[in-house]
């Protein structure tokens, strides 16, 4: 297969790292839109700002000529932009006849305004209903730190997709060694679980960081679930989606491990950092601080009950300091668990 993998970030570049790896022998391109940086990674065979303790494969082309070009040579697009940049480079690419899948998690951000006028932020399958209703779509997700795929320890996936061809080429592209890669027809339900997944990490890094203890830790990933899970059932996705890789599985890996920028977010928060020293420290886009307020919205809309995301999001805002905010969850009345 000749596999295209937008943007080398770090997860674009570990994927492309775990496809050239497979035991068919695929053509592998990874493209990034920063001609000087595409340069510097093919001269250090690293891709130093995103993952520069990986070696990048002899066998791994890289590139930064236009990317439709170079897509409608290809057999399969994987994009690895951040979500914010999925609606543009979905549309141009709108008219390859190539399966086309995207590795972002979270719901497009949408203005304050905007959300007051009853828009929502969309999905990325949403996204490309709009902007690309031809194309042959998918997503790729579940528990998986980008420098752990580069280091070819073993991690599942789950490819999912409405389409049968476009699961099987993921599945084609990327099952080898060390990525075991499951197939799903539950794209909404995938998309939810990484999206809702990332605030939930946010949670429990602060409950972490405020050394509430291994209870609370458990207590706050189970109810977490649970929202998730509502979330998804409103949107139209199936209940056993988020006891599986996307869902339960990329929950804890995300909240409980250090390699998480969302949880580490959480971590800084607790520790007094402004939310803008937390994400200014990290150096890469964690998904959950610009997907928080747009997950509330959408819910807020379906009349979906997620206490765990709303304290999120007063914390982001600053209208809850951490303690404020563990006290505003402790002090809710009781109900019963399954509500």
């Amino acid at each position: 297969m000749k596999i295209v993998v937008a943007g080398a970030g770090a997860w674009g570049t570990a994927l492309a790292i775990g496809a050239c790896a497979a035991p068919a022998a695929h053509q592998v391109t990874l493209w990034g839109r920063d001609a000087a940086q595409v340069a510097a990674m093919q001269a250090s065979r690293r891709n130093q700002r995103y993952l520069p303790l990986a070696q990048l494969p002899e066998s791994l082309s890289l590139s930064a000529a236009p990317l439709t070009a170079l897509a409608a040579g290809s057999d399969l697009v994987i994009i690895a932009t951040p979500m914010a940049a999925l609606r543009a480079t979905l549309a141009s690419l709108s008219e390859l006849t190539v399966p086309v899948a995207w590795l972002c998690k979270g719901f497009e951000r949408v203005a304050d305004a905007d959300a007051g006028q009853g828009l929502h932020g969309l999905l990325a399958h949403e996204i490309a209903e709009q902007v690309a209703p031809r194309l042959a779509v998918g997503t790729l997700s579940g528990p998986s730190f980008a420098r752990e795929v580069a280091e070819a320890k073993p991690t599942a996936l789950v490819a999912a997709s409405h389409q049968a061809a476009v699961r099987h080429a993921l599945v084609e592209a990327l099952h080898g060694p060390s990525l075991r890669v499951y197939a799903n027809d539950d794209l909404i339900g995938v998309e939810v679980g990484g999206a809702v997944k990332n605030v939930l990490a946010i949670a429990t890094g602060l409950c972490d960081g405020l050394d509430l203890g291994l209870n609370a830790r458990a207590a706050l990933i189970t109810r977490g679930l649970a929202e998730m899970t509502r979330l998804g059932l409103a949107l139209g996705a199936r209940a056993d989606t988020f006891m599986g890789l996307s869902g339960l599985g990329d929950l804890v890996l995300t909240a409980t491990g250090d390699l998480s920028r969302n949880r580490q977010v959480g971590l800084l928060l607790a520790a007094g950092h402004s939310l803008q020293q937390a994400v200014d420290s990290l150096g890469h886009v964690a998904e959950g601080v610009y997907s928080a307020r747009t997950v509330v919205q959408r819910a807020r809309l379906l009349g979906v009950e997620m206490p765990i995301s709303e304290a999120v999001v007063a914390l982001l805002d600053g209208r809850l300091q951490p303690a404020e905010a563990v006290a505003a969850l402790m002090g809710r009345g009781p109900k019963g668990e399954m509500v």
